[in-house]
């Protein structure tokens, strides 16, 4: 007799009830707003330290959102490799950004769905302005810009409100000021300056 097969809805359902549950016992409460349309970005700020991928991953598990994130080629490399990319991540080659921008709109106009997370930092440590990529892609694309964030201090997670940027970079960058102002980092003296260079 065959095994018994898993049946996905079910096992998605038992997912995020897990991932939610388990965010719950370690004191976060998820925030959520549905993804406006089928294909976006989401912007993760601030990102100061280790604690934030798990907090996010069980966050995108729990709210079920079908967004994927981008991480550095050495994260996915040996045995890790496989599980990472299953989690939702897509390896990116920091060495060839620029293309790596343009490459990524391409896949935009050619895919019906994609929602693509990003942390602008790139790295935990301070730096004084952000990579410019989410925001390149999501005007290049013409795509909403999602607001996701880690607050260590309210221990709220989620992704609450979405933009459209206008393309004035100093209008758009003054509104994510705006909207990070009071969030913050379990590190906030190592959150980037929400700048670009």
């Amino acid at each position: 007799m065959p095994p018994a097969s898993i049946d996905a809805p079910a096992a998605r359902a038992w997912t995020r009830r897990a991932s939610l549950a388990l965010l719950r016992l370690f004191g976060w409460r998820p925030v959520y707003a549905p993804l406006p349309g089928p294909k976006g970005v989401i912007m993760v700020y601030p990102h100061t330290s280790n604690w934030d991928f798990p907090i996010g991953v069980l966050f995108r598990h729990g709210a079920g959102l079908q967004a994927q994130w981008m991480g550095k080629a050495s994260l996915f490399r040996g045995p890790m490799g496989p599980l990472m990319r299953r989690l939702g991540g897509i390896a990116i080659d920091r060495r060839a950004a620029h293309g790596v921008t343009a490459a990524i709109i391409d896949t935009y106009r050619q895919r019906d769905t994609l929602w693509l997370a990003i942390t602008p930092e790139g790295t935990r440590a301070h730096v004084d302005y952000l990579k410019s990529g989410f925001y390149r892609i999501a005007v290049g694309a013409g795509v909403p810009c999602g607001l996701g964030f880690i607050d260590y201090a309210t221990r709220t997670v989620g992704v609450d409100t979405y933009l459209t940027f206008t393309g004035d970079e100093a209008t758009d960058l003054a509104s994510l000021r705006d909207y990070y102002a009071q969030k913050r980092g379990k590190h906030p003296e190592l959150a980037g300056t929400i700048a670009f260079r």
